[in-house]
């Protein structure tokens, strides 16, 4: 049965507040584990669950309008990993995200540092999904290794890919756990509950987003890192919706929904943390009023990304309109499909991205900069590149309309900080 341990905090620490200096005793809480637990889902939630995973399918299956379908995939991985990392406090816009990407290709040091952390998160992200294909097991070592890459650009990089051996907590002071608003499971049961969380991540039994909202609240009650925790457990949401067959192509962005739905996602992963027999009553309201906010925030990541899907299509036929006449496979053709998942890159880099010969390349650029489909920028201190304002500004239009409540920014303000409208 879940339980909360009383302990106690022996204050410490010279140079500090006398009352940051102060011990207490607090309560850490600590969870059921998930195998062998029955999961009884209302009848209401299962239509959730349903209609989430039925978007999820139709979005992987259906996103036909970018001829490449990977393009897709690398606009929405940038999307994800900017709003966790929006959720942990790095501010970084569209364009100066996708300008130190570039940056990244032709500089050994990072251009812009916080930019860089975001990046990192992109790779962190990348890597969870791929490593785990349709079926594959999940294992301690892949969520890891996705922390590892997670903090590698941070100041706690020495902590990256290893499970903490302190007690940490969320909310109060930074200094001790006194007022903190949620305090994880001791130290010591880390290892033991992390092994149980990945032992129920390949477990089959539950319809898969059911089994991807569970794992994830657990994961962040677990809260098993020093740092890190709430990119980590967004992360294992897209390796097991990966795994279950759901999100094969497509990462959908649900962090930018739950980062949207802030309030509600906190009370709801707060009545998921029940005390006492799983098969109570309040446990089974926690669980089910979790699970159904998490299928909606799936369904609408999946709308809003159709949306924007939508758009780029006809972005993309705006461009071809301009140019006229576009030879099927040229230089050309193959970076108008290309630029919506690289909206910003270097002639090197789009000669590897399409596979044609640097001087082929290097023309396309001018006919599409003639067209007014690319302008040249500066990336970094010197280095010259080209930029698709259209499938930037989208993009920023997607950030905006994912961060309101309702899907529209001109009668549903954002809930968070996001780029303003463009002009």
């Amino acid at each position: 049965m879940s339980k909360v341990v009383k302990r106690r905090w022996n204050g410490d620490g010279s140079g500090l507040t006398r009352r940051d200096r102060l011990g207490c005793d607090y309560e850490s809480y600590v969870p059921d584990s998930l195998q062998r637990r029955a999961f009884i889902l209302d009848g209401q939630v299962a239509a959730d669950i349903a209609e989430a995973e039925a978007a999820l399918l139709r979005l992987n299956a259906n996103a036909t309008t970018l001829t490449n379908t990977e393009a897709l995939a690398r606009i929405l991985l940038r999307a994800e990993a900017v709003a966790s990392s929006r959720i942990e406090g790095l501010e970084v816009g569209a364009r100066r995200l996708l300008h130190a990407e570039v940056g990244r290709e032709t500089s050994k040091k990072p251009i812009d540092v916080t930019a860089s952390e975001v990046l990192a998160n992109i790779d962190a992200m990348s890597f969870a999904v791929n490593s785990v294909g349709v079926g594959d097991a999940i294992t301690l070592e892949i969520v890891l290794d996705t922390h590892r890459l997670l903090l590698a650009q941070t100041r706690l990089s020495d902590h990256g890919g290893r499970l903490r051996d302190v007690q940490n907590w969320i909310g109060g002071s930074g200094y001790n756990p006194c007022s903190a608003a949620f305090v994880p499971p001791p130290e010591e049961q880390v290892q033991e509950l992390m092994e149980d969380l990945v032992a129920f991540c390949n477990d089959d039994g539950l319809p898969p987003v059911a089994q991807a909202a569970i794992a994830h609240a657990q994961f962040e009650t677990i809260h098993p890192f020093v740092d890190g925790n709430g990119r980590a457990g967004r992360a294992l949401i897209h390796m097991i919706l990966r795994r279950r067959g759901l999100a094969e192509k497509i990462l959908t962005p649900v962090s930018l929904i739950l980062a949207t739905w802030a309030k509600a996602y906190v009370n709801a992963l707060t009545g998921y943390r029940y005390i006492g027999d799983p098969d109570s009553l309040d446990a089974r309201v926690g669980l089910n009023a979790w699970i159904s906010q998490f299928a909606s925030a799936c369904t609408r990541a999946c709308a809003d990304a159709e949306s924007f899907e939508r758009r780029v299509g006809e972005i993309q036929t705006e461009w071809r309109a301009r140019i006229g006449t576009v030879r099927r496979n040229s230089a050309v053709d193959l970076l108008l499909r290309a630029l919506p998942g690289a909206p910003v890159l270097t002639v090197t880099g789009a000669a590897s991205l399409i596979g044609r010969t640097f001087p082929a390349v290097n023309n396309a650029v001018a006919v599409l900069s003639e067209a007014g489909v690319l302008r040249q920028v500066t990336v970094g201190a010197r280095n010259r590149a080209y930029e698709a304002p259209d499938i930037i500004a989208a993009f920023t239009d997607l950030e905006r309309q994912l961060a309101s409540p309702e899907g529209d920014t001109r009668s549903s303000e954002p809930t968070r900080r996001v780029p303003s409208r463009r002009r």
